[in-house]
């Protein structure tokens, strides 16, 4: 159960400053629990105390720095249920993806500890010409220094240990501002930071109100900004970042084709996995599938019964599949959305309507490319579909926009598999299965207006460091040698 009230975190110490942050059971509405509210002269001090342990956390070792990462596996996986059943109250997802999720986050700290004592550079050889003769160089990866992340409602959990992960790994200190209507999941990854060793100020965890979190993006003390949200928030906070390093994960409407010759079982129940999802509140869930004029019926036919059979109620049953949205607004917005299309000639083939906070599983075909819940990121269990006669005809379609962060292409055809990789506009391309696979280890993010820069551990630690060169001349050549 959640408490009455959490802290926040400054400086690496909680602090019951308030309880001015309301965080709703999503599934009732009502009130669970009141989280602490950082005001800007908090925020102003957990940058400070980032900038001071900037050193001594540059000066940690990999044994320690993998240790204090291999005390949060223990943690997490210790008080899994509880960090699940916060998720499952104050995000409204499902208790089975809940539990996912905390798996995942347990995964992208493994990940991270094992990395932690890899990190490597290279010997470069500068011998190319006869002015460069007798010079060579070694390059190793430094910590950029203090950290600002930036995270969302929907992954409360993985995506702030997608941030917290490589930056321990690689000795960055952070201020984190978890998003509001879910920080407390984050406030209890503050409680275990908080057993360990780390320098006074490694860390801080701020919830604050978003017209009060200027200084996150705009104090020039910060040297890396990693943002995951939408692409008009995203794309402005870099406006406003300065000189600092920018990453930004932003949105998508992902597309994902459906060849002549699949299975089409299988694809239909990827594809209303893909779409539904903890009520489709995913960047990469599946918003526009594009299938080959010889299997649309069939398939349309088997997306409409499965979407319709999902399960929509309350989180912590076991079978539900469709929680409820992040809010009423946001389920108000789908149904506008979905209503517009409708006007516009679309036809509803399943769901379509929305019950308070929640909304139905929705599929839609005859949807004009204009309309929003085709061109824009929908954030809701929506998901459109249309025919195709030609192969490049549909990778052109799922092109076609501003968004480029994965897809999916199921075929039976090599030639098709890769002419998708070399002609998709994305970060990732997914066969045989829907843009929404991610494995916590590889390189995620996209093109266009779905981002900047990549996570997973090892190329968010990329990231979160830069190169050093040490030029040597001469070095190993004795006196009077050549």
């Amino acid at each position: 159960m959640l408490r009455d009230s959490y802290p926040y975190y400054l400086a690496s110490r909680p602090v019951a400053a308030n309880a001015d942050l309301v965080v709703t059971n999503k599934y009732t509405q009502e009130p669970a629990c009141r989280v602490a509210q950082a005001e800007a002269r908090a925020i102003e001090a957990g940058i400070a105390a980032a900038a001071r342990a900037a050193e001594p956390m540059h000066r940690l070792p990999a044994y320690r720095r993998q240790a204090v990462l291999q005390h949060i596996i223990q943690r997490v996986t210790e008080r899994h249920e509880e960090l699940a059943h916060a998720l499952c109250i104050e995000a409204g997802k499902p208790i089975r993806d809940a539990r996912v999720e905390v798996t995942r986050m347990i995964d992208t700290f493994r990940v991270a500890a094992e990395e932690a004592v890899r990190i490597t550079g290279e010997y470069l050889p500068l011998d190319v010409s006869s002015r460069a003769e007798g010079l060579e160089g070694i390059v190793r990866r430094v910590p950029v220094g203090p950290c600002s992340f930036i995270c969302p409602f929907n992954f409360p959990l993985n995506l702030v240990a997608h941030k917290v992960a490589p930056a321990l790994a690689v000795g960055c200190p952070f201020v984190l501002k978890p998003a509001s209507r879910t920080p407390v999941g984050a406030l209890i990854l503050g409680e275990i930071l908080a057993e360990t060793d780390l320098p006074e100020g490694a860390f801080s965890i701020l919830p604050c109100a978003r017209d009060g979190a200027d200084l996150f993006t705009t104090d020039e003390r910060l040297k890396l900004l990693s943002f995951t949200g939408s692409a008009e928030a995203g794309w402005e906070l870099k406006a406003r970042a300065g000189k600092k390093k920018v990453v930004l994960e932003l949105g998508g409407n992902a597309g994902c084709i459906v060849d002549a010759g699949v299975d089409l079982d299988y694809a239909a129940g990827r594809l209303v996995f893909g779409a539904f999802y903890q009520s489709g509140q995913s960047c990469i869930s599946v918003q526009r599938i594009v299938a080959h004029r010889s299997v649309y019926e069939p398939l349309k036919q088997r997306l409409g019964q499965r979407a319709a059979a999902l399960k929509m109620g309350d989180p912590l049953e076991e079978d539900t599949f469709l929680g409820p949205l992040i809010s009423e607004e946001a389920a108000r917005r789908v149904e506008s959305w979905v209503d517009e299309a409708a006007a516009g000639g679309a036809h509803v083939v399943v769901g379509g309507r929305r019950h308070g906070v929640f909304y139905e599983a929705t599929l839609l075909e005859n949807v004009e490319p204009r309309q929003k819940v085709s061109c824009q990121e929908v954030f809701g269990p929506v998901t459109t579909l249309q025919p195709f006669e030609d192969f490049a005809e549909a990778v052109r379609t799922v092109n076609a926009g501003r968004y480029g962060l994965q897809a999916g292409v199921f075929t039976p055809n090599l030639e098709h598999a890769f002419y998708a990789f070399n002609e998709l506009e994305v970060g990732g391309v997914v066969i045989n299965d829907v843009p929404s696979v991610r494995v916590d280890s590889m390189p995620y993010g996209g093109v266009k207006d779905s981002g900047l820069g990549r996570e997973g551990v090892r190329y968010a630690m990329q990231e979160m460091t830069e190169p050093r060169l040490l030029l040597l001349s001469k070095v190993g050549r004795l006196p009077g040698t050549s």
